[in-house]
């Protein structure tokens, strides 16, 4: 999948990176917010990403103006590589409160923690040269400390692992009712239960979304696609909804 510009004005753009992902590696997106001429990478991946994805990003700004990473929550898919973007570049690193004494255990090292903001559960907003992004919660979807950001600019939702896709050829859905085949599996077993993913979906509901932009698989773009993804979250049973069978004794 060759990188991919979601949205472009003059002091703004939204760029979806190539996919270097191979192998058994589960599929993961990395975005770059870029906003006069500074950015905020969004989780970032491994180490067999890195040196492609740091490559791809100095094409696009100057690591030097590479001003945030964030990490959605702790997966390895999205932090394993943490010590050495910490390290190329002067940015500092957003992540959840809960995290951050576990974030060491991927080699970051102990002279690098303090590059790292720690994310309260309210979330916050970050200022990426006058942008005003928000990091919004999402606990427990699938991580106990887990954000998404919302970028009002280009109306995009980064959504981490909510509304990810597995299995589908396409970068962005065109029919959401075939789309869903590709959703159903993953959200019913990695979502925890139908009553978060109600509060989510009251919490985003008042924001301009254009585009939701998940960590694995396809894009969902246009009102009605997301309104209809938000409707869809918002009646899934999911999770601790469906382990009645399943907390018995093997054998």
């Amino acid at each position: 999948m060759p990188s991919q510009v979601l949205f472009e004005n003059a002091e703004h753009k939204n760029v979806l990176l190539e996919d270097y992902t191979s192998g058994q590696m589960v599929q993961a997106n990395q975005h770059l917010i870029i906003h006069q001429g500074h950015g905020m990478l969004l989780d970032p991946g491994g180490h067999k990403v890195y040196s492609y994805a740091l490559e791809e990003l100095s094409a696009l700004i100057s690591p030097n103006n590479l001003d945030y990473i964030f990490f959605s929550h702790q997966d390895p898919d999205i932090v394993a590589a943490a010590n050495g973007w910490l390290m190329v570049t002067d940015a500092h690193a957003l992540l959840s409160q809960l995290w951050i004494r576990f974030i060491t255990h991927f080699g970051v090292d102990e002279f690098l923690v303090d590059k790292i903001i720690a994310v309260p559960d309210r979330g916050r907003t970050v200022d990426l040269m006058g942008c005003q992004l928000l990091l919004l919660p999402a606990h427990f979807m699938h991580s106990a400390g887990n954000f998404q950001v919302y970028d009002p600019v280009a109306k995009i939702l980064y959504s981490g692992d909510l509304g990810a896709s597995l299995g589908q050829t396409y970068i962005t859905v065109e029919n959401f009712d075939d789309h869903i085949q590709y959703m159903e599996g993953f959200h019913r077993r990695y979502m925890p239960s139908n009553k978060v993913l109600k509060l989510w979906a009251e919490m985003v509901k008042p924001l301009d979304i254009e585009t939701i932009a998940p960590q694995h698989g396809a894009m969902i773009v246009g009102k009605d696609n997301v309104a209809r993804f938000i409707a869809w979250v918002e009646s899934l049973t999911c999770g601790l909804d469906l382990m009645g069978n399943t907390y018995t004794l093997p054998g």
